[in-house]
Parts: C-alpha cells; structure tokens; sequence
C-alpha cells in the first residue's frame, strides 16, 4: 500500500529521492515519511506539513522560471542539446557561447517550443529553446543570453563521449601493484612509507618486471595534528594530500639547512626510527610530530628568487582554495581539529574572525600552504620516475568516497554538504544491520548551481601528476545511501544525482590528464550501471574470489567470461591478503570481533566449499598441480595465473599478495577493536618487511613474473 502523501511523493520525486526500493532480500520497501522529511529539509525543503509540502511544490515548479538560463548544462561530444531560455513573454534574447579558449560562437539555432507562458510572481515569462552546436571542443564554456537590460550566464560542459585508455597504451594489457603506501616502509624513511619509497618501489615494478602502474592508497590530507585519522577513507580533505607522505630530505631547501638544523633534523629521524622501527603498528601521530618539526626546519630555509617564483606560481594556481585550507590548517592547531567545537566566530571560512585568525597568523597558514607545494613536487618526481622506468600509466590514485564530518572539506564547504544526513549502506548480505560511514554527502542542487566546481577542484588535484584515477564505490556517483542523524542506517533512503554531469566531468577531466579510470563497482549496483559506465569508457573492478557464475551452480567464474574493460585482482584492501584468505583467517577473525551472523562451524564450511571450488578449478585448468594444493604459495601464483587468461586489460597484485602476508589492512565493521590502516608490511612468519627487503624477494619475483607474461 501506498503509504505517502501524493504531493509528498511528487517533491521527493523532484528532489531525486527514493520512496520505495527492493532490499537484498528481495522485500519491497516503502520509505517513511519520516526520513523523506528529513532529507528533504537537509536540501533546504520544508515538508514537515502537508501544506508547506504543497508550497515546496510548487516553489520547486516555478524554480527554473525565475532564471533566464540553467546553472549548468552538461554534454556529450557530438551532441546537440536544447537549451531553455526564461524571458518576459515576447521579448527579444540573443544568445551566445564564450569558449574556455577565449572565442565566441554565435547565431545559435532557435528551436521549436510551444511551452506556454507562465505567470511568475506577477510577471509573465515566456520559454524559449536555443540549440547547442554538436561540433565545440570539449572544456568548460560559458552559455550567455541578453535580453533588454537582463543578462545571464551557464557553465556549459562539453566531456568526452567515451574515455578508455590514454592513446599512447593503445590495445595493450599490463599488471601493476597495489599497495597502502603508509605500510611499505624503507630504510631512509620515517617509519612510514612516504613518495620516495613510492617512486622506488614503482620503478623497481616497471624496471624489474615490465609493471605498467601502481595503485596507492588514497593520498588525501589527513588532520594537522594528533590524533590523525588512520583510514585513508575518511580523510579531512580530499583536494590536497597528506604531508605525512613527504621525505623531507628530498625538498631542495633542505641541503642548504645550517649545521645546528641538520644535527637536529638526523636526529629526530635516528629517534624516530630507533623506537618505531620493529613496531607492530603504523604510529601517525609519533611520525608525523618528528616530520613535522624537521619540516619546520626545511620550510624556514631562505628560498632562491626563482623557488619562491615557483611557489607563488603554485598559490596563485590554487587560489582561495588552498588558503583556505592552509588557514584550517592553522585554526586546528591552536582549537582542535573539530571546527563544530571551535569558537562560534571561526565557525565559517567567509567570517570576519576567520579573516582576522589568517592575518595574525599568516605564519602557520603558509606553513600548511608551503607542505603542498612540496607535496606538490615529489608527487610529481614519483609520477616522473614511474614514466622514466617506463611505466605505461604510472601511478593510479585512489579517491574516496567521502571526508571526515568535521575536517577541512566540511568546513569549507559546508554550504554545500548536506546538514545532518551521513552516508552509508542499507543493510545488505554481509552487513544486514546496514552501514553508516559518517561521512557528509554533497548535496546535488549545490553542486549544479556551481557547475560541480568542488568536484572539478578534486578531480584535477588527485589526476595532475598521475596516470590513473580508482574511484571508490563509483556508484557514489549515481546514487547514495542517505540517513538522517539519530536514525539507523537501514532507516535511509537513496538519494540520485545527475550521473551524466558527475561521470561526464570526470571524463573531462581524465581526458585532459591523459588518465585511465577505475571504477570500485562492487556490491549492489543497479544493472545499467555497469553498461553505462563501459559506454563511457570506464573500467569496472573485478575481484577473483566474487567472481562465480552464480546461474550455474556458483562455479568459479570461467577465465574467458571475465569482463575486458576493468582491473581484475585476486583480493582487495577490505579483504585479507591471499594467504591469510586461504586459510580461513578473515572467518576467525569475524567471529572473534563477533561480526558473524552464522556460527562459526557454518561459516567455515562455507568458506571452506568456496576454497576447494577453486583450488579445484585451478588444477583442472591446469595452473595448479594437484600435489601443490596445500602450498600456500603456489595456490597464490596460481590465482594470480587464472587471472592473465582473462581478457581484464589491467592485473592487479596486492604487495601483500606479493610477500607472503597473512594480516589484512582493514577489518569492515570496526574501528578500533582491529589495528585497520596501521598494519605494516610483513612476511609469511609476521615479522615487519622493508622496501628494501620486497626488492630482494625472490617470492615477489616469482608472482610479479608470471603476471608480467600479459606484457610480452
């Protein structure tokens, strides 16, 4: 029965808001009134009474009459869409597009349309359709209409139709290695990975064994001080990254440090690396407050005329935004990271307070500006050290889905996420209670009336000195799980955005870094999803152990039916490494944590059946001797081999794959009852690996090798 208020409903319709879906049990479920209210009202739309619902109605109607042109117009290549354009009934508009590269195209084809004039408060307008040209170059444009006294103007994206491989890696396959790059620790670097470790570990892939890229953890910025966040998905922001990654000696002021610096400098390092070294656990915290203060050092190093050239350069280039950060930055030093706990006056990035704290702090804001810049530079040394040792792509980063609700993003966009709703998961095979991943989504009119320039900012950030792009949970991107504060996540609703803008400028911009992207589209996704997203030109992501063909009896899925067009592995970062997988150590670790919803006996059982279908398979296939079937090792070689008979045009090895680790980095469902994110990189026998050390694995040379047949 239908539950809601028609007029209710038709809002929620307008708003994108889900009523009704089919859960993962196949129920139909009606939405409540209740939560469409509220996520109604965190898009500015009171429909708390039948009556406001009415005016919210009819107030959303009349919106786009009241403007002369759309905030935003997104195309394809190629295509001609219709633009309408709101004048007073009668009057003359001329209409005219400014190109990004600074020429106009006029006399725009004026198209049918017989909408009839409405009445908008007291003033009838009249609708009118303008033709866009199907032959403009692809960038962002300025739609721009005059009629009498009134002018208007619309961002017009113009992205590319379909985007797939960079033209320079043509037809060809290649294998690359993930890693969570925190946990690939060196000799030289401070107890945690960081970009020189990064660019070494890249180069060693690609000279060694003919690796086309590396995919790497998200890189975002994390908070300025203790206690860091450790999940690189749940960052403070998601345009700039974590200085946390720098090595310190690689920035070029650091060789003109005085003798007392450099003395102090060594030895916050040798103090670091003698307490942390053997460490079982990745310490942010420690690691960042020893870089910090030897950063401090480097940054107060007198710059040559053309360095600090270059490093205007980079600030004019990042505008407002990144002094804005920088000036986040800054505040949480002094108040805490949560600006929701800080004074009520340094409550927005526009306020007086704020402009007043940046002044009398221009110190430490420039502080945080200048750690970008570097980070700036040594992500660009990686990615050119990758192309060097002749990688196809290089490095491929990874962009989460969301930030932290009280770090930089939500401060400074906090007119554009949504207020009181968090995103996460309805309830679902593995997680039947649903998920809440506390994050703020961005709110979809928002991001229309400023022709998605947020995500734009992202996109461009995280893709200027990469090869590759992996989108977690790429769904996000269509549609998201919202759920009012204080209600459980299985109480939320779908909330749709328009798809066609967000994928589209994500092509653009991948297109202008000459990027491949991966789409994370794993878990529920609607069926037309997929095909869209090949239809773009984006790769999907297929993980060996989901992969069965469940039509017919839940056989592994045959190597020949894989799709073309994605990155295909054996695990992932939120599942245990192979070894650990084989062994059944994620099912006892789920009952030790008590996340199972089956016993213990069952769930190995059924973990056990899912084991020998594939070691099975792989022995009839013959890329597993059956002798071999209870050596660790040799079933992961074997794994790995299925997957080069697919025709997935990107492999993918998880460096723990690679090394013989057994603990995963991320345990769903927990925060701190398992060390998530803090784990470091180790062998067989658990005992802490360096780069150094992987370098030499005659184990990794083995699986890289036979990965590596895919390139020849």
């Amino acid at each position: 029965m239908d539950h809601l208020d028609p007029t209710l409903r038709q809002l929620a319709d307008a708003y994108g808001i889900a009523t009704e879906f089919w859960d993962w049990q196949g129920r139909h479920i009606h939405v409540s009134t209740e939560t469409i209210c509220r996520v109604l009202a965190a898009l500015g739309v009171d429909a708390a009474t039948p009556t406001a619902a009415e005016v919210a109605l009819a107030e959303q109607h009349l919106a786009a009459w009241r403007r002369m042109l759309p905030p935003v117009v997104t195309c394809r290549a190629g295509w001609t869409p219709a633009i309408p354009v709101h004048v007073t009934h009668g009057d003359p508009v001329e209409i005219w597009i400014d190109l990004e590269t600074g020429s106009s195209r006029y006399g725009l084809r004026q198209l049918e349309n017989w909408t009839p004039p409405r009445d908008v408060d007291g003033r009838l307008v009249g609708e009118a359709s303008f033709e866009i040209p199907g032959d403009l170059p692809l960038g962002y444009h300025t739609v721009r209409a005059r009629s009498g006294d009134a002018e208007a103007a619309a961002t017009l994206i113009v992205t590319p139709g379909w985007l797939g491989f960079p033209e320079h890696v043509g037809d060809r396959r290649t294998w690359g290695l993930a890693t969570q790059l925190y946990s690939v620790r060196s000799r030289r670097s401070w107890c945690i990975g960081d970009l020189a470790d990064l660019a070494d570990l890249a180069t060693w892939s690609a000279a060694e064994h003919d690796a086309g890229f590396v995919l790497v953890n998200p890189l975002h910025a994390a908070e300025p001080v203790a206690p860091m966040e450790p999940s690189p998905y749940l960052p403070t922001s998601r345009r700039f990254a974590n200085p946390v990654y720098l090595r310190a000696e690689l920035v070029p002021e650091y060789a003109y440090l005085d003798a007392a610096a450099r003395q102090h400098v060594e030895k916050l390092r040798a103090d670091l690396q003698a307490a942390l070294r053997d460490a079982d656990r990745i310490d942010r915290d420690i690691v960042w407050a020893a870089k910090r203060a030897a950063l401090q050092f480097v940054h107060d190093v007198p710059r040559s005329d053309g360095r600090q050239a270059a490093y205007r350069a980079y600030v004019r280039r990042e505008g407002a935004g990144l002094t804005d950060f920088a000036t986040w930055c800054a505040i949480a030093e002094l108040h805490g990271p949560d600006w929701r706990a800080w004074p009520g006056d340094l409550a927005h990035p526009r306020s007086l307070a704020v402009e007043a704290f940046r002044a009398d702090h221009a110190d430490r804001v420039d502080f945080h500006r200048w750690l970008q810049w570097v980070l700036d530079e040594q992500l660009a040394g990686a990615q050119a050290a990758t192309v060097r040792a002749g990688m196809m792509l290089g490095i491929m980063h990874d962009l989460a889905v969301g930030v932290h609700p009280n770090g930089a993003d939500s401060w400074l966009l906090q007119d554009v996420f949504a207020q009181g709703i968090t995103v996460g998961a309805p309830p679902d095979t593995f997680n039947q209670a649903g998920q809440d991943w506390t994050q703020p989504p961005w709110r979809p009119d928002r991001l229309a009336e400023l022709a998605y320039r947020p995500l734009r900012d992202v996109l461009s950030t995280v893709l200027r000195h990469s090869g590759g792009i992996r989108i977690d949970h790429i769904i996000g991107l269509f549609r998201l799980w919202w759920i009012p504060a204080g209600m459980p996540p299985a109480a939320g609703t779908y909330v749709r955005y328009d798809h066609e803008a967000m994928i589209g400028v994500l092509a653009l911009e991948a297109h202008r870094a000459h990027a491949v992207v991966v789409g994370e589209d794993l878990g529920t996704v609607e069926p037309w999803v997929r095909d869209y997203l090949r239809e773009r030109g984006i790769l999907g992501t297929s993980i060996l152990w989901f992969e069965f063909e469940w039509h017919a009896g839940g056989a592994p899925l045959r190597p020949e039916w894989w799709r073309e067009y994605c990155l295909a592995s054996v695990t992932t970062h939120d599942l245990p490494p192979s070894a650990g997988y084989l062994a059944g150590d994620h099912v006892r670790l789920r009952d030790s944590l008590g996340l199972l919803t089956r016993s213990l006996a069952e769930e190995l059982a059924a973990d056990e059946a899912e084991r020998q279908a594939w070691l099975t398979n792989l022995t009839s296939r013959q890329a597993l001797r059956s002798e071999d079937a209870d050596d660790a090792e040799a079933v992961v070689l074997a794994l790995h081999r299925y997957l080069t008979w697919t025709p997935s045009r990107l492999l993918c090895v998880a460096l723990t794959d690679a090394v013989g680790d057994r603990r995963g980095q991320n345990q769903p469902g927990t925060i701190d009852e398992y060390p998530n994110w803090r784990v470091p990189l180790a062998g067989p026998d658990g005992a802490p690996m360096l780069l150094e050390d992987v370098i030499r694995s005659r184990r990794a040379a083995d699986l890289a090798e036979v990965v590596a047949d895919i390139t020849s």
